[in-house]
Order: C-alpha cells, then sequence, then structure tokens
C-alpha cells in the first residue's frame, strides 16, 4: 500500500485548498481511507473517513461544513477540499488507510489505521 498526498499550500485566511491522495495497494476490496491532521504541539486529529464500499464520509467536528472529503474511484485518488481556512487549520496533513474497513467507526483512533502516508504541509496565513 502506498500513500501520496498533495496540494499543501500557504494560503490566508477565509481561502480554500483541495488535498489529493493517491492510494495504491488498496483495492479491489473494501477499505477504509482517511484524513488527519496535526499541528504544531497538537496530537494527531481525525477529519474524515470514507468507507470504500459505503462512499459516504464521516466527519470530525472540527471540520464539518467546512471540509469535503471526495473519493475518485477510476484514479484511486481521494481528495480534501477545504473551504473557509482559519489559522488554525494550520497543520501537516496526512492520508491514511486500513484494509479494517469499519475502523471509520473508529476514526478518531489513529492507531486503528496501518498505512500513512509523508503528510503534506498546509500554513494558514492571518
Amino acid at each position: 500500500v502506498q500513500l501520496v498526498e498533495s496540494g499543501g499550500a500557504l494560503v490566508q485566511t477565509g481561502g480554500s485548498l483541495r488535498l489529493s491522495c493517491a492510494a495504491s495497494g488498496l483495492a479491489p476490496g473494501d477499505y477504509a481511507i482517511a484524513w488527519f491532521r496535526q499541528g504544531p504541539g497538537k496530537e494527531r486529529e481525525a477529519l474524515s473517513c470514507i468507507r470504500a464500499s459505503e462512499g459516504s464520509p464521516y466527519y470530525g467536528d472540527s471540520v464539518k461544513g467546512r471540509f469535503t472529503f471526495s473519493m475518485d474511484n477510476a484514479k484511486n485518488t481521494v481528495y480534501l477540499e477545504m473551504n473557509r481556512l482559519k489559522p488554525e487549520d494550520t497543520a501537516v496533513y496526512y492520508c491514511a488507510a486500513s484494509f479494517a474497513a469499519y475502523v471509520c467507526g473508529l476514526m478518531k483512533r489513529p492507531s486503528e489505521f496501518d498505512y500513512w502516508g509523508q503528510g503534506t504541509q498546509v500554513t494558514v496565513s492571518s
């Protein structure tokens, strides 16, 4: 399994970004794929998770209504569309996956995900 994130950048408050995560080695079959982030001096935070067989994302409370997680199965890529960005969104954003597809229900636990990308930096200036 390989996960490669891209799209991180420096953006102003109120701006938007779209992150991508190219995934290989997961399909076919069911799996969970998620976005996490880790800000300076903070714990890793779960943002959103999709179970491949369901396609409907779960969202963490801190990003609900601002971030949208989508999946393009043809491209084996998932996306995180981030709107109305705030300085507190500054973090390294990670894509993570597990063949235990049920872990979307446990997405607050990073340890439940076996595969991680290298991360992409998002910085929101005030």
